[in-house]
């Protein structure tokens, strides 16, 4: 959920204020952590997940985004344990933000059909950048270029500090939707110490707030689940700050193939057109997609890449009665 100036801003730091926002996949439900904790060990099985995005190609020095994790059911403690790493680096300054995450969701069955599940998120994060890589217009000769010392206020270069997160999910064989919030305690990002002439929210990371729903349609009538046609609309819904973006799309799966086509509207304008496709076998999935820029910026950011890999260690039949698996899209 980034506009492609914020990086400018950002690693300039002429006004010594950061702005930000989250880093976005474009495979929602291939990076379920992400979007809501609550998704912890929700297969009931072991799943480990790889996710790196290129986004906005054209740019020389554009955002690159890696995301793994670890998530599992434990009928001994009601619910399931996540573990989550993300990294992401952008600009000339080598802007980049390592975060750490640990996950606990809880399961309840409100009936047959209905499963409600809750999760928390506790992370730690660490930004950093290399001032020696910038450039400012108090550094320019006219003949030869960048030649001078700066003024600019270095600052820190690297800052740690602690983030949270929760979320709620409710699904039968047919429905899932959920919400989840990030960012609860908005901590502060600046590499500088706060004046009291400034606004502290102008140094704060924004709290993102997510709600998706989805439905699965059958479309065939095999007894094979894997064999019947399927076809699940959703619905994807961000906001942080005064930033929104809805998602609107559709997947489409028969057997080991899932081909998928989103649209994605922002706040300031339509920003993409998402075209995905992915093969799932019975522990192992692999998925690419494609955003194709529709708004006035495409010329100069072009598309963005994404590809994810999964690998899921089946428990035994007796522990997935017990945690009933969530269905719905895994990319």
């Amino acid at each position: 959920m980034r506009n492609p100036l914020i990086i400018f801003f950002t690693l300039v730091l002429l006004t010594k204020v950061t702005l930000a926002q989250d880093p976005q996949f474009s495979q929602f439900y291939a990076n379920p952590l992400y979007m809501n904790p609550a998704f912890a060990g929700s297969t009931g099985n072991t799943r480990i997940v790889a996710s790196a995005r290129n986004q906005y190609t054209a740019l020389n020095k554009n955002f690159n985004t890696q995301m793994v994790s670890v998530d599992m059911s434990i009928s001994q403690i009601g619910g399931g344990l996540g573990l989550m790493a993300t990294n992401d680096v952008a600009g000339d300054g080598n802007l980049s933000s390592v975060s750490y995450s640990g996950i606990y969701s809880y399961q309840f069955h409100v009936n047959k059909q209905l499963i409600i599940r809750t999760g928390i998120q506790g992370t730690y994060v660490q930004r950093s950048y290399d001032f020696s890589l910038l450039r400012f217009g108090d550094q320019i000769d006219p003949r030869y270029g960048f030649v001078y010392p700066t003024k600019e206020a270095v600052g820190f270069q690297k800052i740690g500090y602690a983030n949270f997160g929760a979320g709620f999910l409710a699904y039968t064989d047919i429905f899932f939707g959920g919400f989840s919030i990030q960012n609860i305690a908005e901590p502060n990002i600046s590499f500088y110490s706060a004046t009291q002439s400034s606004s502290s929210s102008q140094y704060t990371l924004p709290r993102r707030y997510t709600a998706h729903a989805g439905l699965n349609i059958f479309l065939t009538h095999q007894r094979d689940d894997q064999e019947r046609l399927l076809i699940s609309p959703n619905v994807i819904y961000m906001q942080q700050r005064d930033f929104t973006q809805l998602n609107l799309g559709f997947y489409v799966k028969k057997q080991a193939l899932t081909g998928g086509l989103w649209f994605r509207q922002t706040s300031q304008n339509s920003d993409a057109a998402i075209v995905l496709i992915g093969l799932k076998f019975p522990k192992f999935r692999a998925g690419y997609s494609y955003d194709i820029t529709v708004s006035g910026a495409r010329t100069a950011t072009m598309g963005s890449h994404e590809i994810s890999l999964a690998y899921e260690i089946a428990y035994p039949r007796q522990q997935k009665r017990i945690f009933k698996p969530l269905m719905c899209p895994v990319f």
